[in-house]
């Protein structure tokens, strides 16, 4: 089993930025979902209530973050924190900080609605959902867990599921389900059996404390933001799993010696946050990229 694509999403709920390969960071992939946008109530906005989000392409590159959609010229704005900002990524509480007014006029162009973008400047801010992990471990703006992982055979038997409906939504493309790290070489649905153990890819070790419930956003295609019904149609026949619709694993980083034993990186632990995304390092776990071997322990 090996690693085939390797994603992040700088700005959550926007495009996807693929690459070859990508450090591990206790709460993710180094620049995955480090920003946000948020209405005029300062409410989070997702692809949940605005679609329209996939039309905004982010490219971070050092301290720098360049915003890209059709019709618009390129906006490259400095990532500085600016004024704070107490807001919520679903019942979370997480303080972030406005990084550019411009920005902000250029995503309410963009998307039609009064909009602020926000950066969340140190990510030890907001812990995982206790109910599956650890006291230490942390997130970045992600939904629920660092990372989201994907089995690209699991994503063949779901389009031949849809074959066999006739959809005319078939076939669906691994875009939909957002992945950060997607492998293949193992068989449909593997992941139901990893749950829950430790799984090494390439050098970096990581748990796998609970599969993904999926959501609305995948049926938003990807790169035009139109609305559909699949897959939720078809992994409610299929996948309906104690009442979640399940596509995907989530992953936790974390660190593994010769005994077996965790050593789990304290909150805020060889990190340095500072006024720019340059100073906003996380103590490195490794890299994982495409060819990296997987193995589940």
């Amino acid at each position: 089993m090996r690693v085939t694509a390797v994603y992040t999403y700088p700005v959550k709920g926007c495009f996807r930025t693929e690459h070859r390969e990508a450090q591990v960071e206790p709460w993710g992939l180094r620049g995955d979902r480090c920003f946000m946008i948020v209405d005029g109530s300062d409410a989070m906005l997702t692809q949940r209530e605005e679609p329209r989000l996939v039309r905004v392409k982010p490219e971070l590159d050092g301290d720098r973050l360049v915003l890209r959609s059709a019709g618009m010229a390129d906006l490259t704005v400095a990532v500085r924190a600016g004024e704070p900002l107490d807001v919520k990524v679903f019942s979370d509480p997480v303080r972030a900080s406005r990084v550019d007014p411009t920005a902000d006029e250029w995503l309410g162009t963009v998307l039609g609605r009064p909009v602020r973008l926000l950066w969340l400047v140190d990510p030890t801010r907001r812990p995982v959902n206790p109910s599956y992990s650890r006291p230490t471990d942390r997130v970045s703006l992600a939904d629920a867990v660092p990372l989201l992982l994907a089995n690209a055979r699991s994503l063949d038997v779901l389009n031949d599921w849809l074959l066999e409906a006739d959809s005319p939504e078939w076939p669906l493309p691994m875009s939909r389900f957002r992945p950060n790290i997607v492998v293949d070489g193992a068989p449909a649905w593997s992941e139901d059996a990893w749950t829950g153990r430790r799984m090494r890819i390439g050098d970096v070790w990581f748990r796998t404390p609970r599969q993904a419930p999926r959501c609305v956003v995948t049926t938003t295609d990807q790169d035009t933001g139109e609305r559909g019904h699949e897959p939720l149609r078809i992994l409610g026949r299929y996948r309906n799993i104690d009442q979640s619709l399940l596509f995907g694993l989530g992953l936790i980083p974390d660190r593994h010696n010769g005994d077996g034993a965790d050593k789990v990186v304290a909150d805020g632990a060889d990190k340095v946050v500072g006024d720019s995304a340059d100073n906003v390092v996380g103590d490195s776990f490794g890299r994982v990229a495409v060819g990296d071997g997987v193995f589940v322990e």
